[in-house]
């Protein structure tokens, strides 16, 4: 058996042919199953379960208690708080097997899921979007959007560094990430970085 690249705590489950690279630290009772990818430098807080058709990037950090359900992707440097929920049914029932129903989420680089958020299944959260302790997402949020609320709606845009961006929600604008001096612009309804 080769070299393990990764450290796991003795009460971790990690199923034969799971894929973890270098530098992942797995905590307390953390289950991996056998098909999942997950990348160098993550971070598996305690109680974790990464289904099998699960792709996870670098530098991800999942904190206690979350659940990543197969068909959920997350890029590289994304933030999954504790006791975030992913979902992957739409409208489960326990009398009934959807499992060939899974709906494909994608969280992309650098977005942060807050503590205790919901993310129903079948959705595109944007690059560094930011979604507040609690929100309920249930469509798509754009790149850099500040997200909080039941369901969650846009009350803002966050910078990559997460300072909140005074720009306004709609129209053309241009700001400076107060602690980097970055600049970001507003066109068409989206926010780019210069």
């Amino acid at each position: 058996m080769p070299d393990q690249t990764y450290s796991a705590h003795e009460s971790a489950i990690i199923d034969t042919g799971a894929q973890i690279g270098a530098g992942t630290r797995i905590w307390h009772w953390v289950h991996v199953c056998s098909q999942a990818q997950i990348g160098e430098q993550c971070s598996l807080g305690q109680n974790v379960f990464i289904g099998n058709k699960v792709c996870i990037g670098s530098n991800v950090k999942i904190q206690n208690n979350v659940s990543v359900y197969d068909n959920v992707t997350l890029e590289d440097d994304v933030f999954c708080g504790p006791s975030m929920v992913f979902t992957n049914v739409y409208n489960p029932r326990s009398a009934i097997s959807r499992k060939d129903e899974y709906r494909e989420t994608l969280v992309r680089q650098g977005a942060t899921l807050g503590a205790n958020c919901t993310i129903v299944c079948g959705i595109t959260i944007g690059r560094y979007a930011f979604i507040g302790a609690g929100a309920v997402v249930n469509k798509d949020i754009p790149d850099y959007a500040l997200m909080a609320g039941v369901p969650a709606k846009q009350i803002g845009w966050i910078s990559e560094y997460g300072e909140r961006l005074e720009l306004p929600l709609e129209g053309e604008a241009e700001c400076i990430c107060p602690h980097t001096q970055s600049t970001y612009q507003l066109k068409n309804s989206q926010v780019t970085k210069a």
